[in-house]
């Protein structure tokens, strides 16, 4: 079926070349256009689409706006941001995709760029994701450590980077949440993290998909709303309890035992199913620390990233695996996977995520 898709921007030009890509396509088809939200908003009363491309900054009513007033009657129709803003300023962006936008894709500032193969491609390679549910690479290689893995673990020695923190007060198995989320992640992640409680008995990382100068920003909107404390992670810093650890855009977090402690390494591996950070990387390198027990959570998005180091870590840790439903999901396509693999140990939807993950990890009762 024809996939109908609404075209939202204050510029003529924009709209005929966005709808001129949208129907290159035989699977989609540029349906209507608007110059701003609220006419998008007249044309949604009467029409029914299956995704809506909307600029940021227009008038009478801009992206942002648009977006609320979406959320105000409950429309759930997929929202994609294309907007020179995209990358400028990343506070817009991270408050459009927490509020519903499943991806955004920058406008090339340049007439010739937008009509472009380049920007073509990645328009329509988000759309084809959108809809199939499948990965921004289809092509995926079997599992091994990548030498630049290996030389991280093997080279960083107990005390290299500093004394470790003051143990933590035993409550049990030493145990991890690891969650992997990409399309609809953030405001996936902005329903989850603040329902988890600051006595949580288990440090959290995360790998949300995105290009570096965004994550900062994600984890002080994060760390904002939740009891846990959200940072971006860095360089050698100690995985402790009461913290969640947000990979850093364009590069690969991993963990690492070292100086006695867990602790956050990076790796700067090309991309990996298609992404950077991939949380393969993670999941794979949580083999070599000293976690007795490993939460896996894989949240909605595109491709098939965490299902191979889920799959590899298995074989070496005590998993509990809880995946996304597909009714909840931006896009059903990182869930699935692990699904599929016979992986996940709990299929809910978004609402109970947090709570199974609660259930599953417990809380330290007498402090940390």
């Amino acid at each position: 079926m024809i996939k109908k898709i609404l075209v939202v921007d204050d510029s003529a030009l924009m709209r005929r070349i966005f709808c001129d890509i949208i129907n290159s396509d035989k699977r989609f088809r540029a349906e209507d256009t608007a110059t701003n939200g609220l006419e998008a908003l007249e044309l949604m009363k009467k029409n029914t689409y299956d995704l809506v491309i909307t600029d940021l900054m227009m008038p009478k009513m801009d992206g942002i706006s648009f977006l609320k007033e979406l959320n105000k009657t409950g429309n759930r129709v997929k929202v994609v941001v294309i907007s020179s803003f995209a990358k400028e300023d990343a506070s817009i962006t991270i408050e459009a995709l927490s509020l519903g936008a499943v991806d955004f894709l920058k406008k090339p500032v340049g007439i010739s760029d937008v009509k472009g193969e380049k920007f073509r491609g990645l328009l329509l390679h988000i759309l084809e994701g959108v809809f199939s549910g499948e990965g921004r690479n289809a092509r995926r290689r079997p599992f091994s450590h990548s030498k630049a893995l290996v030389d991280k673990i093997g080279t960083v020695k107990d005390g290299i980077l500093g004394k470790p923190p003051v143990h933590e007060k035993e409550t049990g198995r030493k145990k991890l949440v690891a969650i992997a989320s990409s399309t609809g992640g953030p405001k996936a992640l902005q329903e989850v993290l603040p329902m988890l409680p600051a006595n949580l008995d288990a440090p959290v990382l995360i790998v949300q998909h995105m290009p570096a100068g965004f994550t900062a920003t994600l984890s002080e909107r994060l760390d904002g709303i939740c009891p846990l404390h959200v940072q971006e992670a860095s360089e050698g810093m100690p995985v402790t309890k009461g913290n969640i650890y947000v990979a850093k855009g364009g590069t690969h977090m991993i963990v690492i035992h070292s100086g006695g402690c867990n602790r956050i390494a990076f790796l700067d591996e090309p991309p990996r199913e298609g992404v950077k950070p991939c949380a393969n990387y993670m999941y794979e390198s949580i083999k070599d620390c000293d976690y007795e027990h490993v939460t896996c959570v894989v949240l909605t998005g595109m491709g098939q990233d965490g299902t191979k180091g889920i799959t590899n870590l298995k074989k070496h840790k005590e998993l509990y695996v809880i995946a996304q439903d597909q009714d909840s999901c931006a896009v059903y396509g990182m869930p699935r996977g692990v699904v599929s693999a016979g992986l996940a140990n709990k299929v809910v939807p978004l609402k109970e995520v947090a709570g199974a993950i609660i259930k599953n990890v417990g809380v330290c009762k007498d402090g940390r």
